[in-house]
């Protein structure tokens, strides 16, 4: 008990104390209310600190793993280099390239047997229509020929002689000297002489066409580019063996060029329409050309037109077999635009390309008209405003996210 009551009294006295510190010097009581007061709003300031503190961390991890998050997209979205197509001023003609043919080119054959007597001209030799270039010597022809003449004189004979006799029995028949029978047979054996005389003249005129094949002259006006024969060689004209080129002849005074045109610039191969046509032999020199036909149809295996110029050729500068370049012109509504060959994706579906569109990849098919080595013309399939990816990967497909690189956007802007 005594132990209780000494505690409480401290405790009492340690209470007063406490009073009696917090009483203001002049003895104000209100300080006793403002104490709580201030506690409360210090602690309220530390709560609110501690808050801010919490929410500055939570934001600073939100915005942390954003981040990481945008940087993980980007590093996964691949970064292209793209370039707009180049597109000039309407382009005025396109250069083709083809290769001359004479006008005419054949070979030359025998039409009868026997061996090569002589012959005139050599390769490279120009003749005139009608010249004789080589002989062949027919004995069997001419053999042949001597017989049918001698049957047909024995034929001529007999006609003569059952004309006579048919006479003679028609006029007799009249006085009744002879009879109608022998008339009639005297007629039928003049008719048959008739034939057989026709024969033996149908056998000479044939023995001496032959005859005159043993001379070998030229069918126009042209050049020698082969002789296949040399004198002494046996001739075999027959059907059943294999003919025996003897030359081969060209007329070179006009030539022929043959140009494939790609199906877009197929309107301005019209007939008549002139062109250009260039050499690498004869540099600044042109050779006028002119379109006389087309094949009115487009090859779907190479999707061109074939068409025909005619090149006149009186000085003999150009050769049959020369590699030449045709300038031709083109309407001005053939446009097309320009693109490097590293943009260029060989697909199994086709040529295609690949554009940046709202941020991903979209592949295209273009068709290509004239290739230039660094570069190539695309006829169809682009724009000028589309922003064409250079060097794309392989594995590239239409709707990959794709970001275009800050200096490949400066030099398109450029």
């Amino acid at each position: 008990m005594i132990t209780d009551n000494t505690t409480k009294q401290t405790v009492e006295e340690v209470d007063e104390s406490l009073v009696i510190s917090t009483e203001p010097a002049n003895g104000d009581t209100e300080g006793q209310r403002r104490l709580p007061k201030k506690v409360a709003l210090a602690l309220g300031a530390v709560a609110l600190c501690l808050a801010a503190v919490v929410l500055l961390g939570i934001r600073s991890r939100v915005e942390a793993e954003s981040q990481l998050k945008i940087a993980t997209n980007q590093a996964a979205t691949p970064v292209v280099q793209v370039i707009y197509p180049k597109q000039g001023a309407p382009s005025q003609e396109i250069v083709l390239p083809g290769s001359t043919q004479a006008f005419t080119d054949t070979p030359i054959y025998a039409r009868t047997n026997g061996y090569l007597k002589r012959w005139y001209f050599d390769i490279g030799a120009r003749v005139k229509k009608g010249e004789l270039l080589a002989e062949i010597e027919t004995p069997e022809i001419d053999r042949q020929l001597e017989q049918a003449r001698a049957d047909f004189e024995t034929a001529q004979a007999n006609l003569q002689l059952a004309k006579t006799t048919s006479d003679r029995w028609q006029f007799l028949v009249k006085s009744g000297s002879v009879s109608k029978q022998e008339t009639d047979q005297a007629v039928s054996n003049l008719a048959g002489m008739k034939a057989a005389a026709d024969a033996s003249a149908a056998n000479v005129r044939r023995l001496e066409q032959l005859q005159s094949f043993e001379r070998i002259y030229a069918p126009f006006d042209g050049v020698i580019t082969q002789r296949n024969t040399d004198v002494g060689d046996l001739i075999d004209a027959g059907a059943s063996a294999q003919p025996q080129q003897l030359f081969h002849m060209a007329a070179i005074s006009e030539l022929r060029v043959y140009v494939p045109v790609p199906e877009v610039y197929a309107p301005a191969a019209r007939v008549g329409a002139s062109a250009d046509l260039t050499l690498d032999e004869y540099p600044g020199e042109t050779f006028r050309g002119k379109l006389v036909r087309t094949s009115d149809s487009i090859d779907t295996s190479s999707r061109t037109l074939l068409v025909e110029f005619d090149v006149e050729n009186s000085t003999n500068k150009l050769l049959p077999g020369a590699y030449v370049f045709v300038h031709l012109k083109v309407p001005i509504e053939a446009r097309s635009v320009t693109i490097p060959s590293s943009a260029l994706l060989f697909r199994r579906e086709g040529l295609q390309v690949g554009l940046v569109r709202n941020g991903q990849a979209e592949l295209v098919p273009v068709k290509i008209g004239r290739d230039y080595g660094g570069t190539v013309e695309i006829v169809s399939g682009l724009q000028a405003f589309d922003a064409v990816i250079l060097d794309p990967a392989d594995s590239l497909v239409s709707g990959t996210p794709v970001a275009v690189s800050r200096q490949s956007a400066q030099g398109v802007g450029q």
